[in-house]
């Protein structure tokens, strides 16, 4: 039986977002295969929905998945070096780790991961496109700041620049989240 025209189906919205929802998981990847396989998981979500007509804001929901799934490739990939990871700045380092729970056994450790990784992640989107890009492939992505000045073809003056306005940025967009955490113990 054929799809009434205006009932929204997965084959539309494919036409319709798609190109735009890859063009911003691709923005915010390290690897078109990597993008390529979160755009897969997005569509293969909205493929499990009973009804699309119950999603109000079909364009909201698809970019919300896929920031969703960009989150949690980041939490896998820097779950393992998090324990190393840190800002250094002019005034000393506020490491990242303080900003977590210590104990995983914690029952609020999950809660506090899920919000610290939410933060974040909205802090960097609020980053120029430039300084996100440095930020995550230093600290998330675990490359030197060398490495990424001689990849991009940037002075290294201008790349180390870029990751510190950078942590200015987190620094002050996340300090209450901290202040917060450490009024909590």
């Amino acid at each position: 039986m054929a799809e009434p025209s205006s009932q929204p189906s997965i084959r539309n919205a494919i036409q319709r977002y798609g190109q735009r929802l890859s063009g911003f998981i691709r923005g915010r990847v390290r690897s078109p295969e990597d993008a390529e396989d979160i755009l897969q998981e997005v569509w293969y979500q909205l493929s499990r929905l009973g009804d699309l007509n119950a999603i109000e804001n079909l364009n909201a929901w698809l970019f919300r998945v896929a920031r969703n799934r960009i989150t949690d490739q980041y939490r896998q990939r820097a779950a393992d070096s998090l324990d190393e990871a840190f800002y250094e700045g002019e005034d000393g380092a506020m490491e990242l780790r303080e900003l977590l729970p210590a104990g995983e056994e914690d029952p609020d450790a999950g809660f506090f991961r899920e919000v610290f990784w939410e933060e974040l992640m909205q802090a960097l989107d609020e980053l120029p496109p430039n300084q996100r890009e440095v930020f995550v492939l230093n600290e998330l992505e675990d490359k030197t700041l060398q490495e990424i000045a001689d990849e991009s073809g940037e002075n290294l003056k201008t790349i180390i620049s870029r990751k510190r306005y950078a942590v200015q940025h987190l620094r002050k967009r996340l300090q209450s989240l901290y202040d917060e955490l450490n009024n909590l113990e």
